[in-house]
């Protein structure tokens, strides 16, 4: 179905509004970063430390009262996850080192007088201390800048350097403006959010590269047209084709949202904020930034010296 017919938008001129808009978004995700690494955010156990533990139950047992449960005996917010074996549970719960014991048999206690016909053992327990929290927070960023370097390299290869920077500056605001409207939510920080972030530096990426295939076809054919008036042809062209591509993604999404259950619900969440943002970005922040550095450089060449 044709849903969007040709349009002739001025992207490129709303350039100062979104380049404001895209500065907010980014400076509220580095504060964000800045808490996250000062241990003051809503850290998961994977970051801030504590345990988890395997429970098998004689007969099958409902998730969701055993959810109730733990919430009924005022234990720190825990993480339920059921098996393919409907008898078996994985208990991600966090707290403090030293309570970790303490804590694995007050929980293992409530579940037992919840489920006061249904015998549990505890196949096994993990714990990660703070020591191990702090080195997957660095990891994970590093895995985060080591991606950013990759897509640099890429585009810079595929385009000119250039294009290379732009796209890296819009993949790295796609994921500062999710890290900070995650922090502004109040949302747990965790590997699995982190997993979204490095899926949508890869979609943002796509997207952005689809722009940039097709400003670079009419850069080759409008030589002599301004920079701004190709670059605006060029989004308004395979508009159609990222409005359709972002909105099926985002029905997936919303699936995943509203029928997932908990244990996928933040990385859903991370991802379908994110490509909402990726997509504004590859329209409004690639492509600006590629006119804007352009413009400039050719304003600053010196003329061609008269004879």
């Amino acid at each position: 179905m044709d849903i969007i017919g040709t349009t002739h938008f001025d992207f490129i001129g709303k350039r100062k509004l979104t380049f404001l808009i895209s500065s907010t978004l980014a400076m509220i995700g580095l504060f964000a970063v800045v808490q996250i690494a000062r241990g003051a955010a809503n850290l998961g156990i994977d970051f801030a430390g504590g345990v988890t533990i395997q429970l098998r139950f004689e007969k099958d047992v409902s998730i969701e009262k055993a959810r109730e449960i733990l919430r009924e005996g005022n234990l720190p917010p825990a993480d339920l996850q059921q098996f393919a074996e409907a008898n078996r549970l994985l208990v991600r719960l966090k707290t403090h080192q030293e309570d970790m014991g303490p804590m694995t048999k007050t929980l293992v206690e409530r579940l037992q007088e919840g489920f006061k016909d249904n015998k549990a053992t505890v196949e096994g327990t993990t714990e990660i201390g703070p020591s191990v929290g702090r080195r997957l927070q660095k990891d994970a960023l590093w895995a985060v800048f080591i991606s950013l370097l990759g897509i640099f390299v890429y585009i810079a290869f595929r385009f000119e350097w250039k294009f290379g920077v732009a796209a890296a500056i819009a993949t790295f605001h796609d994921v500062l403006a999710v890290l900070g409207i995650f922090f502004l939510m109040g949302r747990e920080f965790n590997l699995l959010v982190v997993t979204s972030l490095l899926t949508l530096a890869g979609y943002s990426l796509t997207d952005t590269v689809v722009v940039f295939d097709r400003i670079r076809e009419n850069l080759r054919l409008r030589a002599k047209v301004p920079l701004a008036e190709t670059v605006n042809k060029s989004i308004n062209e395979v508009l159609r084709r990222t409005i359709v591509t972002s909105s099926t993604v985002l029905l997936v999404l919303a699936a995943l949202i509203l029928f997932g259950g908990e244990v996928t619900y933040d990385f859903a969440l991370a991802l379908f904020m994110g490509v909402i943002v990726g997509t504004y970005s590859s329209v409004y922040l690639a492509s600006p930034i590629i006119v804007v550095w352009k413009v400039r450089a050719a304003e600053r060449r010196p003329a061609p010296r008269m004879a």
